[in-house]
């Protein structure tokens, strides 16, 4: 009777983990086209692997939290509120281009005479985070630097959580 019980909860746990590794695959595709996009600066391949608007509004988010930190008076505390969006929109049309991540990506160690890791290698870095994202990070239980999502058939980067320093104009 037990044997009967163990063979579902088999089932189900080798379901579970192809989809986890079905979705790092599927993403890898997509990971590749926007690392050679970087390394190439070819700025449309960027733009369909990129989620804009989700990036600049987490930008915005973490000028709210940094002005909310701030020891500011309340008065500059509003005012940064205010202009928040609108420091966000201007700062990610400047950061989010395939020649501002480059200058990332350098800071991690790769050079545009590299060669871009194929897709199962991207694969095997990428770590499934639930909510149909997957994230890449420097090591295997390190914290996410890039996340990716699904949308539409194509996945695209919806958050940078690496120090926004990072990102230099070049």
């Amino acid at each position: 009777m037990r044997q009967l019980l163990v063979l579902p909860l088999l089932i189900a746990t080798l379901v579970l983990s192809a989809c986890a590794t079905v979705s790092r695959v599927d993403a890898s595709n997509d990971v590749h086209a926007l690392l050679i996009a970087i390394r190439d600066n070819d700025g449309a391949t960027f733009d369909r692997h990129v989620d804009k608007v989700a990036l600049k509004r987490q930008l915005e988010s973490r000028i709210v939290e940094q002005t909310r930190q701030s020891g500011a008076p309340d008065g500059l505390k509003a005012l940064g509120y205010m202009l928040s969006r609108s420091v966000a929109d201007l700062a990610g049309d400047a950061l989010l281009r395939p020649t501002v991540f480059r200058t990332a990506a350098e800071f991690y160690g790769y050079r545009p005479t590299m060669p871009i890791p194929g897709r199962l290698a991207i694969a095997s870095a990428l770590r499934p985070i639930g909510g149909g994202r997957v994230c890449a990070a420097r090591s295997e239980k390190g914290p996410c630097l890039l996340t990716f999502a699904n949308q539409g058939g194509v996945w695209k980067l919806v958050s940078f959580d690496g120090a926004i320093s990072e990102l230099k104009l070049p």
